[in-house]
This record gives structure tokens, C-alpha cells and sequence, in this order.
């Protein structure tokens, strides 16, 4: 999850016009039949991939497959400089295409080729190559640039967090601006190479696995390196610099576990570690549930007390926040954001107004986890939560599936969407939900989907119509009736584990 740029982005941000998908950018009609198809011109690519919400998000004309993001950081100053090489292929014939990114850039080459350069916008690098760029071409993109990423705002907001000992980036749905040019929505997944100069006796972690151990340099200064094999989503990639204690197991099912914490968390890190150290836990249950995990590493971070306030789904090691660990250990937080690994991650959304998608699933594995803790059932704790919230309640006035571009992460895309999913449970059977959960992150493994498409495939496993469940569960606004549960004597009791859900979700869900 999560945060505040969002509200201020939709005030910010410039429309494009028809909002245009990748590839079609300035597409015209195709020609009368029988006249001569004259030659197109090549067009610009999109400035974005008209995403309901956030339209400028992410850029047409071309596809990344990988990112070699190559940076060096001063903590002291928090200057970062870096070189970004983007291997993509275009969609179409370009004239220019843009990139979405925040810092100074010096320059940019393309197939070896120096390009011009110009800002839009809010966000948004718009590249013209020397040379032309015909669909199907294979580029290479190369960034250099510098910049003072804590003093770089957008609507008075950073992304990036600068601590006492170093820096996080940790965001969404917008975090690559502050650190890498990128084609920055979740459509455009591709892998990663991430290395980091850092003086030396600097931790720096990210996702995935390290290729190399960490290479010393001139200057008393240590290189990290990272990689990640599996399609990520720009917002999910981040980094962690500073005064680490990283901890390295074997899951049980072969996958290395790299897990950090935080040296200024002080008495918090025992709950800290009593958390995050479950990871391998957590997953193996959630594989039972939702499939085979779906990426090459796994672990978490638990972030500086200078840090975020709140938890990130950062593909193969989560990254929290340290108001998780002022009340003690939290499994429930580790859970969710593991959950995300399936639904979030590997499933991820295609339009930012699907949020559900990612939160109320991760928000039930939660209950799933109460119920195999003995902790409170499912059932108990959808009553709970139904009952929590009166029928007055502005709650009710959010539908989860289409909460807004300023309320995507409000409580009631995360409790209403995990109640959406407790009532689907009941509408179709335990042995039809069961089915569909591993048959959805099956069929959409390192892609995209929609609320449509899953409640397409509830519908074949089930054999039912869905039609008038998700539009009263996620599109209307108000408190939908529960047959029975008005007619319970007195409110229901509250499950064991309301108490530790209630003071996640306060961090979680804003």
C-alpha cells in the first residue's frame, strides 16, 4: 500500500486525450477498402496508458523487459546519481516516446545514439531519438542523471524517504520517479538488475536475490547488487539503504530467505524479528491456499523508526514500517503483505480502479490466517466487521470496486473487499472458492487482470451468475443487507484477533 501523493497526482496530472492504450497513441482510422494503405507516419508514443485513475501513469509506443538500474548514493548529502539502461521494443513507430521520472537527467541514448529531451507535465521525460524507431525494434535506453530525490516534490510530496542512517523508497502507487526513468504502470511488468554504490559499512537491500556478494570499491565504498528474475511491477522494485542487520535462511521449499532489520528499531526489534522470521511460515501456508508461490525469493524489512508508516508489498521482501511492532509481535501484517505476493504481484491489476483486487484478498488471507491460528473464524469476523460499521456509516458510501483515485486505499477497499470475498465464499461454496483462488493466480501468473475477468471465472468454476453479487458488493454505495445477521441477539463477540487486525489495518488502510 499506499500513499498521499495520490489525491494531489489526480489535481496534478493532464488527461490524454481518448484515453489511449499502449500502441495506439494517435491511431487513426483504418483507410475505405479498395483505396492505397499511404505509409503512417510514426507517431509519439502515449504519455501514458489512460489508467481510469491515474492516465498519464505508464507511457504507449513501446514494452520494457528489463531494467539495469545502476546507482551511487551519499547518505550524507542524500545526492543519488545513477545510469539507467531500459531494454524495451516498440509498439509502433516512434517519433519520440516518453518516460516518467522526477531527476536532473544529463543524458539519454538510444541504440547508442544521443536523443533530445524535453519535461511535460508533471511527471514525464519526452525522448526524441536521433534515428527512427519502426514497431518491433528492439531498444536500448540509456539514463544518466542525479538529483536530490528528498528535496524533489511532486504536490509538496517525495517518495522517497530519506532516514538518519540512509533512505527508503518504498510507494504506490508511484515510487520509481525519485530513483529510476521507467514506464511506470503495472502493465508493463519487467525483471531487474539493481546495484548501489554506498560507503562501506552501508546496508543496501532490494528485491530478489544477490547475484554477487557485496564488491568493494575505491574510495572506502561497497557496491550491492540485487536481481529479480520474475516480472515486476515499477512500483513494487525498492531499495533500503542504511544501518542493517540482514539475516539469510532456506525455505522450505528450497528458496532462499533474506530478511533486515532496521539497527535503530532498539526495543522493537525482538517483535520485529518474532514477526518477519515467520515469513517462510506464512508462505508455505499461503502456498496450501492460493498455489505455488509464485517468485524466487522470499523474506522482509522492517524499516528505521525514521522511516514509513506503513507497509509495502515490495515483490519478494515486504517492507515494513515500525508502528507494526510498538504493541508486539504481528503476524497478521506478515500475512497480508505475503498475500500480496499472489495477489498484487504476480496478479496484478491492470487499472488502478481494481485495487481490490490486491487489498481485500490480502485482507481476508488475514482472516484465513485468524481461523487457522484459532484466533476467530472467518464467519466471526466478517459478523464482526459487518456489525463494526453502522448502516449510516460513511464507510458504506465507498464501493470497494471503484473507490476513486483519492480513496483507493480507504478501510472500505480493504474490510469491504474482504467482506465481498467472505460473501462469495458462502454464494458459491467452500469447494468452489477453494478451486478458484489457486485457478485465478494460475491463469494470470506475472500478468495483469480485472474484477471482470475473476468474476468471469467465479462464474464458470461456480456455474453461477455473479452479475448481481459484484455489483451490490463493489459498486453500490451503502451497507448491503446480510440476511440473519440484523436478526442476531446483541452484537457479536469479538474474535481474539480483532484487536491486532484493528491496529494493522489503522496503519494499512488511510
Amino acid at each position: 500500500m499506499r500513499r498521499a501523493l495520490t489525491a494531489a497526482i489526480a489535481a496534478l496530472t493532464v488527461t490524454t486525450a481518448g484515453g489511449l492504450v499502449a500502441g495506439t497513441p494517435g491511431q487513426a482510422a483504418p483507410p475505405a477498402l479498395g483505396r492505397p494503405v499511404p505509409a503512417a507516419a510514426p507517431q509519439p508514443g502515449g504519455p501514458g496508458l489512460g489508467d481510469s485513475y491515474f492516465p498519464d501513469y505508464g507511457n504507449g509506443g513501446y514494452d520494457v523487459a528489463h531494467y539495469d538500474v545502476r546507482l551511487r548514493y551519499d547518505p550524507a548529502t542524500d545526492l543519488l546519481t545513477g545510469t539507467t539502461t531500459i531494454l524495451a521494443r516498440a509498439t509502433q513507430d516512434l517519433s519520440r516516446f516518453n518516460l516518467d521520472f522526477l531527476l536532473d537527467v544529463e543524458s539519454v541514448r538510444v541504440n547508442g545514439w544521443q536523443a533530445t529531451t524535453a519535461r511535460e507535465g508533471v511527471h514525464e521525460l519526452a525522448v526524441t531519438p536521433r534515428r527512427a524507431v519502426t514497431a518491433g525494434q528492439q531498444l536500448t535506453i540509456v539514463v544518466r542523471y542525479s538529483g536530490v530525490p528528498s528535496e524533489t516534490l511532486v504536490g509538496g510530496y517525495t517518495g522517497w524517504t530519506r532516514t538518519a542512517d540512509g533512505a527508503m523508497v518504498v510507494n504506490e502507487p508511484e515510487a520509481a520517479w525519485w530513483w529510476f526513468p521507467s514506464n511506470d504502470h503495472p502493465l508493463d511488468k519487467a525483471t531487474f538488475d539493481v546495484s548501489v554504490s554506498v560507503p562501506t559499512g552501508v546496508e543496501v537491500i532490494s528485491n530478489g536475490v544477490q547475484p554477487r556478494p557485496p564488491l568493494p570499491e575505491a574510495g572506502n565504498r561497497t557496491r550491492w547488487s540485487w536481481r529479480t528474475t520474475s516480472p515486476t511491477a515499477t512500483y513494487l522494485s525498492f531499495l533500503a539503504i542504511g544501518q542493517y542487520d540482514i539475516v539469510t535462511d532456506t525455505a522450505p521449499n528450497g528458496q532462499p530467505v533474506v530478511n533486515a532489520y532496521s539497527a535503530s528499531l532498539g526495543e522493537l526489534g525482538p517483535a520485529a524479528r518474532a514477526s518477519i522470521e515467520r515469513t517462510a511460515e506464512v508462505v508455505e501456508w499461503c502456498s496450501g491456499i492460493f498455489g505455488p508461490y509464485p517468485f524466487e525469493a522470499q523474506g522482509g524489512v522492517a524499516g528505521p523508526v525514521d522511516g514509513i508508516n506503513f507497509a509495502l508489498e515490495t515483490q519478494t521482501r515486504s517492507v515494513y514500517g515500525p508502528g507494526f511492532w510498538r504493541r508486539g509481535a504481528n503476524t497478521y501484517v506478515v500475512v497480508h503483505e505475503n498475500a500480496h505476493q499472489w495477489f498484487g504481484n504476480s496478479v496484478s491489476l491492470a487499472d488502478w480502479k481494481d485495487i481490490w483486487l490486491n487489498e481485500g484478498f490480502a485482507s481476508y488471507a488475514e482472516w484465513l490466517w485468524s481461523e487457522e491460528q484459532g484466533e476467530g473464524t472467518a464467519q466471526e469476523l466478517f459478523d464482526f466487521t459487518y456489525a463494526s460499521y453502522p448502516a449510516d456509516d460513511e464507510f458504506w458510501q465507498v464501493p470497494p470496486g471503484a473507490p476513486g483515485p483519492g480513496r483507493i486505499f480507504d478501510a472500505a477497499v480493504y474490510d469491504r473487499g474482504a467482506m465481498t470475498v467472505h460473501q462469495l465464499r458462502l454464494a458459491i461454496g467452500d469447494e468452489a472458492f477453494f478451486a478458484l483462488l489457486p485457478a485465478w493466480t494460475a491463469a494470470h501468473r506475472h500478468g495483469n487482470a480485472t474484477t471482470a475477468q475473476f468474476q468471469a471465472l467465479a462464474e464458470r468454476i461456480s456455474g453461477l451468475d455473479l452479475d448481481g453479487f459484484f455489483t451490490t458488493w463493489l459498486l453500490t454505495p451503502g451497507r448491503p443487507d446480510v440476511p440473519g445477521a440484523a436478526r442476531k441477539a446483541g452484537p457479536p463477540a469479538e474474535p481474539r484477533s480483532w484487536v491486532k487486525l484493528r491496529e494493522s489495518h489503522q496503519l494499512l488502510a488511510r
